[in-house]
């Protein structure tokens, strides 16, 4: 199979040597995916110690220096060996590093703390990591960490109940745990004020639909309510604790806005949304000072701020003079708010990190990540608008690749995950390494996409495989129209909901694909919901009503049509399937299935399953090992470029992750068709 790769892609490159030499090099796989070297800074609250994420050992782990001290001092806090440490923060003391990290992808995570004024233990050379939750197949939720309260983390555990996290009080010194709330009543979060009081409850009733309760020491009172497919909840409280700050959709409300609440009586009054009518509040930010709003954040095509702090808005413009033609993500700041840790990014810069002195109005790089993928060989990300099937305005983002006729090109179709989430504006690690490649890439924010507003969330209900689908038909429809797209050379690739849209374009337009990579892809509806984790259950209703409902024989019957599974006769594309073997939300008998399926209806697949991952791959080594499959499966059948050389360590992780489809058990008990067997 390598050789016919690497010969397939030599004629390629010999074929359009001309076209080839206008484009920048090949940008080796390894700076894209390998480990990061440097990345995740931030400051202690006392503005004392600089953070940041670094390989120990070969494993991204957690690193700290003094911050006036050169990077070079810096020594490593943790000692993670396998699997990356993906996120970290400090105690509001400064006194403890925290992380949370779970085994091998199954999502149960627990909480550690690191001393960074500890000595080195004499055997690790580490100071010493306690778990502060030290528990099995439980999966921690970290609630609050109030600065009124530095010693203690809000905590819950589904210890009890699987589906119910019950709240706790985890003290970081000692690593006692104190139960504050029993959670018998379906609570699926809670809030706390600037005191670190407890003020607030989120219930998920028995119809999905969300209350928001005031919280007394003798129970709870219902002040508010949104219906299931509504959004409401409170992000903070006002500066003086009187009314919290409420993001909300209800009634005939589109967009999501901005009101405050009044825990004692639930009145609501509005503060603000989108002066431009176009799309929801994405969030605030507000003042670790007093509490004050400083901006207010809506996503459209590129991010908009509106400032609701005169004085904090010139000091933003003066960062924008400094870091021109650039986004500024507001990192850390020390808790006299006059140091911040910031990140500069657009789409061909992965990200500048600084440190920003307001007092002494000065701005000092700190490093760059990624830095040796070379910026200039990276491509523009476009928005691109474009009317689905219905006419429906579909928002999307178009990566070319740099240094081609914008004309016939390969085109992959990379649809996001959620699938309600949505795609931004910002560096996108795999649409530039597919334009690197040679494609142009495009990430459509399809119907059910979040942040466009409430009608444009729920036309996407009971649409799966169908709309939504025809949401990416009619990209490469309006992409082939205006001669940017080789109709014979469109690909598809994505992850979760992504993989499961690219499992759906095969089955249900076969003729529209070329190649296909189908990434932790939900393939039988049917048993995607019956194996969602128990603590999901505060969405399980929502997910029904968005979905359908596998409990009534029309939602049954519409979940087998919308199933890939269904229609695995008609796959005719390419394919490899991916899957992590421990993945809780997409169970791997979805992968199972298919992959059967496929291999018995005679059409080519691959798979590949990672003994030690979850629901998508957090291992530098095996993301590496997956998007070499992934280049040399689409430069075979869609006549991209190809980085022939493989690494040793990428090949033997190969021999791991190689399942032969001969193998596979479907998981299919039933005899007949596959529509059969999943119902």
């Amino acid at each position: 199979m390598k050789k016919l790769i690497v010969g397939a892609a030599a004629s390629i490159v010999l074929m359009s040597s001309i076209v080839y030499a206008q484009q920048p090099p090949l940008i080796d796989r390894q700076l894209f995916f390998g480990e990061v070297q440097i990345a995740g800074a931030q400051i202690s609250p006392d503005g004392q110690w600089i953070s940041f994420l670094k390989p120990y050992k070969g494993v991204r782990n957690i690193w700290v220096k003094k911050a006036g001290e050169p990077f070079d001092k810096a020594r490593p806090l943790s000692g993670e060996k396998t699997r990356p440490v993906g996120g970290y923060f400090w105690s509001r003391n400064s006194k403890y590093v925290l992380y949370s990290q779970d085994n091998a992808g199954d999502e149960n995570f627990n909480v550690y703390a690191i001393d960074p004024t500890a000595p080195a233990d004499e055997k690790t050379g580490l100071p010493v990591t306690r778990a502060l939750t030290d528990l099995k197949g439980i999966r921690t939720i970290i609630y609050a960490a109030p600065k009124a309260k530095p010693d203690l983390l809000y905590i819950g555990l589904n210890d009890r109940d699987k589906r119910w996290h019950d709240l706790y009080e985890l003290h970081l010194s000692t690593g006692e745990k104190k139960l504050v709330r029993q959670n018998t009543e379906r609570i699926s979060g809670w809030d706390f004020d600037n005191n670190g009081d407890l003020r607030l409850a989120a219930r998920t009733n028995q119809a999905g639909d969300t209350e928001i309760l005031s919280v007394a020491t003798d129970g709870f009172k219902q002040i508010y309510s949104c219906n299931v497919l509504e959004q409401c909840f409170a992000v903070a409280f006002t500066p003086d604790n009187k009314l919290a700050y409420l993001i909300t959709n209800k009634g005939a409300l589109n967009f999501i806005e901005l009101q405050t609440i009044d825990p004692a009586s639930g009145a609501t009054t509005k503060v603000e949304s989108d002066p431009e009518g176009r799309v929801d509040l994405q969030g605030l930010v507000t003042s670790r000072l007093d509490h004050r709003i400083l901006f207010t954040l809506y996503e459209d095509d590129r991010a908009r701020l509106y400032f609701h702090d005169k004085e904090f808005e010139k000091e933003y413009h003066w960062l924008q003079s400094k870091l021109p033609g650039k986004e500024i993500a507001l990192g850390s700041p020390s808790d006299d708010e006059n140091t911040w840790i910031l990140n500069a990014y657009n789409d061909r810069e992965p990200g500048e990190t600084y440190m920003w002195d307001r007092k002494a109005k000065t701005l000092a790089l700190q490093f760059r990540i990624r830095e040796e993928i070379p910026r200039n060989a990276l491509s523009e990300m476009k928005p691109y608008h474009y009317k689905s099937s219905d006419g429906l305005d579909i928002p999307a983002y178009l990566t070319l690749p740099k240094g081609l006729p914008t004309k016939n090109l390969p085109l992959i179709v990379f649809p996001h995950g959620g699938p309600w989430g949505r795609d931004s504006f910002r560096y996108d690690t795999f649409a530039q390494y597919l334009a690197n490649r040679g494609y142009a890439v495009l990430q459509p924010n399809f119907r059910a996409s979040t942040g466009y507003g409430k009608k444009f969330l729920n036309a996407g209900n009971g649409e799966w495989g169908r709309k939504m689908q025809d949401d990416l038909t009619w990209g490469v429809k309006a992409l082939v129209a205006d001669g940017t797209a080789d109709p014979k050379r469109v690909g598809i690739a994505g992850g979760s909901y992504g993989g499961y849209a690219t499992l759906a374009g095969v089955a249900f337009t076969p003729d529209l694909y070329a190649a296909a990579f189908a990434i932790v892809a939900p393939s039988n509806l049917i048993t995607l919901l019956d194996a969602i984790p128990p603590y999901w259950e505060a969405q399980r209703k929502q997910m029904y009503t968005r979905m359908a409902d596998p409990n009534t024989p029309a939602g049954k019957e519409l979940l087998i049509a919308e199933s890939p599974l269904t229609k695995a006769k008609a796959i005719v594309t390419p394919l490899v399937v991916v899957q992590g073997k421990n993945d809780p939300r997409v169970n791997i008998r979805e992968s199972n299935q298919i992959v059967a399926a496929v291999r018995d209806n005679g059409k080519p697949v691959e798979y590949l399953v990672a003994p030690d991952e979850g629901h998508g791959f957090a291992r530098p080594i095996n993301n590496l090992a997956m998007v070499t499959t992934m280049e040399a499966f689409f430069a075979k059948y869609l006549s991209g470029r190809y980085q022939q050389d493989v690494p040793a360590d990428v090949a033997e992780r190969l021999k791991v992750l190689i399942v032969d489809p001969k193998t596979v058990n479907g998981d299919v008990t039933l005899k007949g068709s596959p529509a059969e067997a999943i119902k």
